[in-house]
């Protein structure tokens, strides 16, 4: 058993929901901490945010809904050791209600893409913004297949800001992406425990 699989199954599911909530936190503050120091005008970031139905549900829900079978499929075909990451995100989801998991996938995709997207990207450029998101899940560094899942994932929700300029898109791509995920752990654990 590696190191990080060892210190998840000694957290219980209040310190591993606390570090969740606090790390998010943390990123939302750096963006805001970011945001201050390099965007002149606000007015400029509030308008990345565009209610653009098409963009929103077709282009960011369509990319999503491909991720998500690729994804399902790498669960149900390739061996377990290639897509276990180590426990965690069995113990964030496996044991939530449906609500708490759309709250999960809310806040994580919100803070993320106004940090990686909205605030990196707009200064340092795709490229190394992309990269800074993937390295934020280090967790992943020793599983070769997660790690380039995330680096084309990160990839993809970059591309999708750039073409769209419109951060609403990959925030919903990056949300329908963990909040169906997360219901299939939240099913497929009620289901093998009964």
């Amino acid at each position: 058993m590696n190191r990080q699989a060892k210190i998840i199954q000694e957290m219980s599911d209040r310190e591993i929901l606390l570090n969740l909530y606090i790390t998010q936190t943390i990123m939302l503050v750096l963006a805001i901490v970011l945001g201050f120091f390099w965007i002149d005008d606000m007015s400029t970031f509030f308008e990345m945010f565009k209610w653009d139905p098409i963009q929103i549900l077709f282009i960011g829900g369509g990319i999503a809904i491909t991720v998500i079978i690729i994804d399902l499929l790498f669960d149900l075909y390739l061996p377990k050791e290639w897509t276990d990451d180590g426990g965690i995100n069995e113990r964030v989801f496996a044991k939530r209600n449906v609500f708490h998991i759309f709250l999960i996938a809310l806040i994580v995709s919100v803070s993320e893409e106004i940090l990686f997207r909205g605030i990196l990207q707009t200064q340092i450029g795709l490229i190394l913004a992309s990269l800074l998101f993937a390295l934020i899940h280090f967790r992943y560094l020793s599983k070769p297949l997660l790690f380039t899942m995330a680096v084309v994932l990160s990839f993809v929700l970059g591309l999708l800001f750039e073409l769209t300029n419109n951060l609403l898109v990959p925030i919903f791509t990056h949300f329908l992406i963990d909040f169906v995920l997360g219901l299939y752990i939240m099913i497929r654990a009620r289901k093998n425990n009964t």
